[in-house]
């Protein structure tokens, strides 16, 4: 489902800043060890074609069943045998630690080590999200954070709600922004609310109850704008002049919350005080979302089981030999963009190493 079907499987560019964790350093060791450079060969190895996008961004030319085979290829070559439909039930660790005790729908099985790779709970009409994971977790006495949909769009009620639902359709360039962190990306207004690029990486650091900003002119500031146009006696509103930037329709439904009562004044006739206010309004319009369209939508799990708990070098728990935990699964989360699928690939790879 990532990239619209065509696998955003990495990224050109990967560092640990790309990525959240309450440890920022933990991500490192397993990114150093398997790089992006690694499956761009893996994909090159299999002949798959590839293009890249903008901030980096690599899809497949044309579908991401091109990755889903280039794995199951990957693991036919090594005799992987796969169990499909199979639901675990219970997992135990042997009393002498030598190993794990599984039993499921398809019967009963043992093992000397066990890779935890449930993801998250994100998109669960994909079949896989039930968050057995963090459950497994906990039944292993391992600390987990608190889950909440991430890289999600915003949802919105009342006035704002209407807004966005009249001009739902409408992408803009912005930057958006919480305290600490900002986004220079396409914002989208949806029938729910606010969604794009934009919205999707600042969700990442946006928690309910808090305020956003938007700036929709990132590189000017439509303040001076308009107090320049209005010394310059030209026969402008501040609509008509928006409009030469922004599209009409969003243009109109900011001026319904922003200046009705002067929509069809000269710029002249306005009073500075006015035309700093609609300028602040543009260049940094705050709203509190009423939340987000939840985990149906959303692309990630933000937080998961505690990273302190799991060596970086190797993923095995520490306080738990032979046992792995990978993916989003992990308090691990990264920006839109291919970092998240490079995280499992780099998690995976390092725990196959030591397993």
């Amino acid at each position: 489902m990532s990239g619209g079907g065509r696998c955003n499987f990495t990224n050109l560019d990967v560092t640990a800043d790309n990525f959240i964790c309450a440890n920022p350093h933990f991500v490192k060791s397993a990114l150093n060890q398997y790089t992006q450079w690694d499956f761009v060969t893996l994909v090159g190895k299999h002949d798959v074609a590839y293009h890249e996008r903008e901030h980096g961004q690599l899809f497949c030319d044309q579908s991401a069943k091109d990755i889903l085979k280039i794995l199951t290829t990957e693991c036919g070559e090594v005799g992987v045998e796969f169990m499909l439909n199979c639901e675990v039930n219970e997992v135990d660790v042997f009393a002498d630690q030598t190993g794990f005790r599984m039993q499921s729908n398809q019967g009963a099985f043992t093992c000397r080590k066990l890779v935890v790779a449930t993801g998250g709970l994100s998109i669960p009409t994909l079949g896989g999200a039930t968050g057995y994971g963090y459950e497994l977790a906990r039944h292993f006495e391992l600390d987990v954070s608190q889950t909440e949909a991430s890289l999600v769009p915003f949802t919105l009620t009342g006035k704002l709600h209407e807004l966005a639902h009249s001009i739902s359709g409408v992408s803009v360039p912005v930057v958006a922004s919480v305290p600490g962190k900002s986004f220079k990306e396409s914002l989208l207004f949806t029938h729910r609310g606010l969604s794009g690029p934009v919205i999707l990486q600042l969700s990442n650091y946006w928690y309910l109850g808090n305020e956003i900003s938007i700036d929709f002119l990132p590189n000017q500031s439509f303040d001076e704008m308009l107090v320049e146009q209005k010394s310059l006696g030209k026969k402008l509103t501040i609509s008509s002049l928006l409009c030469q930037s922004l599209p009409k329709s969003l243009v109109q439904e900011l001026g319904k919350i922003g200046w009705s009562n002067l929509a069809s004044t000269p710029l002249q006739e306005i009073k500075n005080a006015e035309l700093l206010r609609v300028g602040k309004l543009i260049n940094d319009w705050r709203l509190v979302p009423s939340g987000t369209e939840g985990y149906r939508t959303a692309e990630v799990t933000r937080g998961g089981v505690v990273v302190d708990q799991v060596s970086s070098k190797t993923m095995e728990v520490k306080s738990i030999p032979n046992l792995f935990l990978i993916g989003e699964v992990l308090d691990v989360t990264a920006h839109l963009g291919g970092y998240n699928f490079q995280w499992a690939w780099s998690s995976g790879y390092v725990a196959g190493c030591n397993v």
